[in-house]
């Protein structure tokens, strides 16, 4: 900062270096946001905003929120055969058995009604399939000649049918309906996740809570060799459409990823940080190299990482394990080794008056002041870790993660997207009390909520 002599200015010339001083400040004030906004301009352009704005498929967006809290059933003809089908989200896991079915759909004498609620019904025969909109009107379409014949009111197409001569399809706020020369199917939404608890194989499916209840208590047995209860966890534990089983071994494994690296960087990394911090470290190259190794490991990404020891070791938890135990290695390794560096050595210089070894001053002097320092960073990247965990586990192949991208990858399965993303929120909200009750007793009150 420069300084004046006031003694030795005129007037003028220290009202002309007040006004420079006011110019600069005015350049900064002025530049500054201009510069952001011209940053903002070229993003704009470089991203193109305005054609992902145009591309933007909102119908799409709409499906595919109420797919995270809503169910589609699947009800089938095949045009070939002229055999009717009604599955839940399409699977076989969830295709009703022979003389079952939803209570909106009705097969009779070659003839399938569904009822799509508020006037919607579609039916389908041997002649082809109606589809009946209150307030517009009966949309009759059969195959003629090859070709789909497509009958509506009177009025053009709107755009809510799409037709040409192979396909028809029609979306309306009750459901989705499509018609090929092959394949009639219909798709009717309804809120919740069907067969969360039961499938419909499950002597339990369909029953209300108070008749679950009554059957776990004063029910006869519907299975002899087990009761009621252990049946109903049995069925709700294997359940194939869900996989409660499966989510939860892969809940396990996530957290078990974390664990075992954090927990394994920091076994790894205190003693070495003994050696990295400048007032412990017994030469100048060893502190250099040591500190070198931690810029590399955290230098390089957790899921670099992953990548590059899924390619050496194979896919599996213990790659992911082994993924977080090298980033945060390097990460403990600095931390730690700082915290050395900033200890009271009044502390130390007491110890050693009493005739202790240099072991024996770094346990009575040294570790007391840095472990709530220790524990407090192993606790917060062991509850962050639980996160990286499930994005590590999608790539090598285990925990919680893999079930996720399984989920996306199959474009139908939003519902159970939903779900995991739930325990996911969750497991993160399990680890953060978990840590912060374990700050608590281990470290003392620090106003963790």
């Amino acid at each position: 900062m420069t300084t004046l002599d006031t003694a030795t200015l005129t007037p003028d010339d220290l009202r002309q270096h007040v006004l420079k001083g006011f110019s600069r400040k005015q350049m900064i004030g002025f530049g500054a946001p201009a510069l952001i906004l011209a940053y903002l301009v070229y993003v704009f352009f470089a991203f193109d905003i305005a054609g992902i704005a145009s591309r933007a498929r909102l119908d799409n967006a709409a499906i595919l929120v109420s797919d995270f809290w809503s169910h589609k059933t699947h009800v089938t003809r095949d045009n070939r055969v002229n055999e009717v089908t009604v599955a839940i989200e399409g699977e076989n896991k969830g295709t009703y058995p022979e003389g079952m079915l939803p209570d909106w759909v009705t097969m009779q004498d070659g003839v399938t009604r569904i009822d799509l609620d508020r006037g919607h019904e579609v039916i389908f025969d041997a002649d082809g399939a109606r589809y009946t909109v209150p307030g517009y009107g009966v949309i009759d379409i059969s195959p003629q000649a090859g070709k789909l014949q497509l009958v509506l009111p009177e009025g053009g197409i709107p755009d809510w049918i799409n037709a040409s001569d192979t396909r028809v399809s029609v979306t309306t706020e009750q459901g989705r309906f499509s018609y090929t020369r092959n394949r009639t199917e219909v798709f009717k939404y309804q809120a919740g996740w069907e067969l969360f608890f039961f499938t419909l194989d499950s002597p339990f499916y369909g029953k209300s809570f108070v008749e679950l209840v009554k059957l776990a208590t004063i029910g006869e047995r519907i299975t002899p060799d087990r009761s009621n209860l252990s049946a109903m966890l049995h069925d709700f534990w294997t359940n194939a459409m869900w996989r409660h089983g499966d989510v939860a071994w892969a809940l396990f494994e996530t957290v078990l990823m974390a664990f075992l690296g954090t927990m394994g960087a920091a076994m790894i990394a205190l003693p070495l940080a003994f050696f990295a911090a400048t007032n412990f470290s017994p030469s100048r190259p060893i502190l250099f190299t040591l500190r070198r190794i931690f810029d590399f490991l955290r230098g390089v990404d957790g899921l670099i990482w992953t990548i590059i020891l899924s390619r050496a070791f194979g896919p599996g938890p213990m790659t992911g394990a082994l993924a977080i135990l090298l980033t945060d290695t390097g990460t403990f390794g600095k931390t730690f080794s700082e915290a050395l560096e900033n200890i009271d050595n009044k502390q130390v210089e007491g110890v050693q008056s009493t005739g202790a070894s240099r072991i024996q001053q770094a346990r009575f002097g040294v570790i007391p002041q840095v472990t709530p320092v220790f524990l407090s960073q192993v606790l917060y990247y062991f509850e962050s870790n639980t996160r990286s965990a499930t994005i590590i586990g999608a790539i090598v192949g285990g925990g919680i993660g893999l079930l996720l991208t399984q989920a996306i990858a199959t474009q139908k399965d939003w519902e159970e997207v939903s779900y995991y993303i739930i325990l996911i929120v969750l497991m993160v909200m399990a680890m953060d009390t978990l840590s912060g009750w374990l700050r608590s007793r281990l470290i003392g009150r620090t106003g963790h909520a």
